[in-house]
């Protein structure tokens, strides 16, 4: 029986009249993806008010829980809290593993490597440790956990509808725009963050259902009182030809501070490690670390909504305002590298914005440029994120549906792909592909490259092959094997292993020297295994110059079961590659 959603092991599917139309019918898709955004809202809205109560319950606040916004906490609470809280995530971490073993998979991942597949209990399990990561105070955001069960529901019904592959995709393309646009308000910014970090491309055919998704999950947000509160600055009307120079500027600056953030990350990580504390432990250190640093400013806390509106309004000095960035990039090191759970979406806003204000002043003291520090602010907000995140084009978006500035959009899109640009030359990854980098995968976009893995060698290759022993005659050789009969003749040794390939051309050659089959032999040590990726076969028909190679088990038994040719492999891969064009551009 073919898998759709599981209840308690049985398999169940949407009728199959619904199935039908939701493959057949793009209007369908985009109801189905209008659901999906109205599910993601609802786990936006539970996953907002789930930390809002835990700050309020566990910090004693006396606001509406925004805790990087008040000025004081509790020392013994900043402490404790996150220190507790972080040895709680350990153990339940644990707990996790025993139940669930294995790395769960996150919506890029996803839609790169398995057609949009994804666990809905692995994904259940990593909401639950982003709550509580940012609900005992971890400098982390919440986009990790509204992304990915937004994603895990898209995928959960496209197994029920058995969509198609490349819907699939799309589908959890939608539930990651839902939980973006849900948690901004946003939501071209929504369906952006979809087509540039989860699809990996943009497609005129994907527009509806994705937008729609985005609209619906805001829609939820707004019915349950839970939209996000829009920003309300007062901005010059309009920005100077000259201005665009320090703005360049900021640009560069951000995406270096955004390239140290993410090294940062990786050396907390690799200082974990290399501490041989407990796994579960890791985290409490973690948080008691973020604690210590609350007492010096509570807005390293949490994910820095409050604190980030703060800046905004310029309600800190320079000093202060670098004192904050250090902290918060320390602490948002600190609380991914210990192990909590969470992404660095809302923090490098934050940060973008502790940057900009920081870097609005000291030109105020070096030069009479008329951009302010908001300006600078709001600028630097969407540079490092796109340094940092990615998705030059959902920053802009973001600016554009926060400020309702055109001018001001004009100087962040600026900024932003001169941010992009800078981190691309200088570092080569966003922070989701170098995580996937560290982990030894070459994804670099959400691009489909899945196909990629499952054309291996073993599906091309052809199996029925003949073989003939390294000591056969060659006067018998020639016999069985006549000019024209084949283009080649695998050899193996007395053992039945691979020994090398003979063209047969050479075979009847009336070269007296030749006496033995083994004076023939070509490609002795280069073989082809059946686990290899088309990709690896070319590469390797590449280095050693060959026509056609011989497949075998593996390489110590080397026992022959088949054999692959450079042009059969080559017309797969172009194959693939124009089945994948073609979906891209949304082609059916």
């Amino acid at each position: 029986m073919s898998r759709g959603i599981t209840i308690g092991g049985w398999v169940l599917h949407a009728p199959v009249t619904l199935r039908a139309l939701v493959r057949g019918d793009e209007v369908w898709l985009a109801v189905l993806a209008s659901l999906i955004g109205l599910a993601a809202g609802l786990m936006v809205v539970g996953i907002n008010e789930t930390t809002l109560l835990m700050h309020r319950e566990l910090f004693a606040l006396d606001n509406d829980g925004h805790m990087s916004g008040v000025l004081r906490l509790a020392p013994w609470r900043a402490v404790l809290v996150p220190s507790l809280g972080g040895l709680v995530l350990g153990l339940f971490g644990l707990l996790a593993i025993r139940i669930r073993p294995g790395r769960p998979v996150d919506p890029i991942e996803a839609n790169a490597l398995y057609g949009g597949r994804m666990s809905f209990r692995d994904s259940v399990i990593v909401m639950l440790q982003t709550v509580l990561s940012n609900g005992v105070g971890a400098s982390i955001g919440l986009e990790a956990g509204y992304t990915q069960i937004g994603s895990a529901v898209a995928s959960k019904l496209g197994r029920a509808f058995r969509v198609r592959r490349q819907d699939m995709r799309v589908l959890v393309g939608c539930g990651a725009a839902g939980a973006i646009g849900a948690a901004f308000d946003a939501p071209i910014a929504g369906a952006f963050y979809a087509f540039e970090l989860v699809i990996g491309t943009y497609a005129l055919v994907n527009l509806a259902p994705v937008t729609l998704a985005s609209i619906c999950a805001i829609l939820v947000t707004h019915v349950l009182g839970s939209a996000a509160p829009s920003l309300s600055i007062d901005l010059p009307p309009g920005i100077g030809g000259f201005d665009y120079v320090p703005i360049l500027g900021l640009g560069v600056v951000s995406a270096l501070v955004g390239i140290a953030i993410m090294r940062a990350v990786t050396l907390a990580e690799s200082l974990f490690r290399r501490s041989r504390l407990p796994v579960w432990v890791r985290p409490g250190v973690g948080g008691l670390i973020v604690g210590l640093m609350a007492l010096i400013t509570p807005s390293v806390m949490s994910a820095g909504h409050m604190a980030m509106r703060l800046g905004l309004d310029a309600q800190f000095g320079m000093q202060q305002v670098a004192l904050m960035l250090v902290l918060k990039a320390l602490a948002s090191a600190v609380s991914i590298g210990s192990g909590f759970r969470g992404g660095l979406f809302f923090a490098s806003l934050y940060l973008g914005v502790l940057t900009g204000t920081l870097c609005g002043d000291l030109l105020s003291l070096v030069t009479s440029n008329s951009l302010s520090p908001v300006v600078c602010a709001l600028i630097c907000m969407s540079a490092v994120a796109v340094a940092i995140v990615g998705g030059p084009l959902t920053m802009v978006f973001l600016a554009l549906e926060s400020t309702g500035s055109l001018p001001l959009t004009s100087a962040v899109l600026a900024a932003s792909v001169v941010s992009s640009l800078t981190v691309r030359r200088i570092f080569g990854y966003s922070f989701a592909t170098w995580r996937f980098h560290l982990r030894g995968e070459s994804i670099r976009s959400a691009v489909d490259v899945g196909w990629m893995r499952n054309l291996t060698v073993g599906r091309m290759m052809r199996r029925e092959v003949r073989t003939v022993r390294i000591d056969t005659a060659l006067a018998a050789v020639r016999r069985d094997f006549p000019l024209g009969s084949a283009h080649r003749v695998i050899v193996v040794d007395q053992s039945g292993g691979y020994a090398g390939l003979v063209m047969v051309p050479e075979l009847h050659s009336t070269d007296g020297d030749v006496e033995r089959l083994s004076q023939l032999l070509h490609y002795p040590d280069i073989v082809l295994r059946p686990q290899m990726t088309v990709r690896e076969a070319v590469s390797l028909f590449e280095t050693g110059e060959a026509d056609a190679l011989a497949v075998v088990d593996d390489i110590q038994r080397r026992q022959v079961i088949g054999e692959l040719t450079e042009q059969h492999a080559l017309r797969r891969y172009s194959e693939e590659l124009d089945r994948s064009r073609k979906e891209l551009s949304g082609e059916r």
